[in-house]
């Protein structure tokens, strides 16, 4: 029907007409249209499995102010919802995945250097696109002992991080090496980087984030104390900012209530003390 006859047939001038399809959008439509786009940003790059928890955790360290009813409310009309339960790995032509059990099994307090690992994935903006941290922190006393960065995230930047631990550390047993099952940690060159260097997998199951806590946690940390709202003006300028936080701070003179208020690297040489005088 032509619009001067369905303006006539509900009584509204034509001028009235055009005028509302020009309206600007007010300010509540506006914010929730930017809300829902960083909402589905982060959950993509989740993966698709975040809920609204911790979609609303990912808004508020972006430096955006949004209620958690609000966001599962923009959620729920976008029908985007959290991974539950198992679900097929997705597979890429010509590879397949190695998937291990969860031999770590929550027990996140070893008591003795080297006997597990944790690694995991994060991103910190920048001007310049994401810059990916891959971290491995040694349980028994919270220490980053192997990291890299770069602007992808692939295996070999989890294989980087794991090299320097192994370097580092060069353990004389078998280490037990924990992650999520992102495709980075299921990928055959990980699985044989982890049979050549004598450390045992372990990965979380499927859409349980507990089950490498203690992971996350420090990247809640570092997102907290040093990154906090700000958007870095390059990579390099975020590489810079995380090693000094990483290497002059966290590992040497942070303190932690788990290590008796003392920093990993104190308390781990507290370890060897004890042992020297036994």
């Amino acid at each position: 029907m032509p619009i001067r006859q369905l303006c006539s047939l509900f009584d509204v001038h034509i001028s009235g007409y055009y005028a509302w399809l020009q309206k600007p959008q007010s300010s509540r439509q506006k914010r929730n249209k930017r809300l829902t786009g960083l909402i589905k940003q982060f959950w993509l790059e989740s993966g698709c499995v975040y809920g609204y928890r911790k979609i609303h955790r990912d808004i508020r360290d972006s430096g955006e102010t949004a209620g958690i009813n609000q966001v599962h409310r923009l959620m729920s009309k976008e029908g985007l919802k959290a991974q539950v339960g198992y679900r097929k790995p997705r597979h890429h032509t010509g590879e397949s995945h190695v998937v291990a059990a969860n031999n770590l099994s929550r027990q996140f307090n070893p008591d003795r250097p080297d006997h597990s690992w944790v690694t995991d994935i994060t991103y910190i903006r920048t001007h310049e696109g994401w810059l990916y941290l891959a971290a491995v922190m040694d349980l028994f006393s919270r220490r980053i002992i192997g990291w890299a960065m770069g602007s992808r995230m692939t295996k070999e930047l989890v294989l980087d991080a794991l090299m320097m631990a192994v370097w580092r550390r060069n353990p004389k047993h078998e280490v037990l090496i924990h992650s999520d099952q992102g495709s980075q940690f299921t990928s055959h060159d990980w699985n044989d980087f982890l049979k050549a260097h004598n450390l045992k997998g372990s990965m979380s199951r499927r859409g349980n984030c507990h089950d490498n806590a203690v992971a996350e946690s420090f990247f809640q940390l570092l997102k907290r104390e040093r990154v906090k709202k700000k958007i870095y003006p390059s990579r390099e300028a975020a590489r810079m900012d995380l090693f000094d936080y990483i290497e002059m701070f966290y590992n040497t003179n942070r303190r932690h209530g788990s290590n008796g208020m003392l920093s990993p690297v104190k308390y781990e040489q507290q370890y060897f003390m004890k042992l020297e005088s036994v």
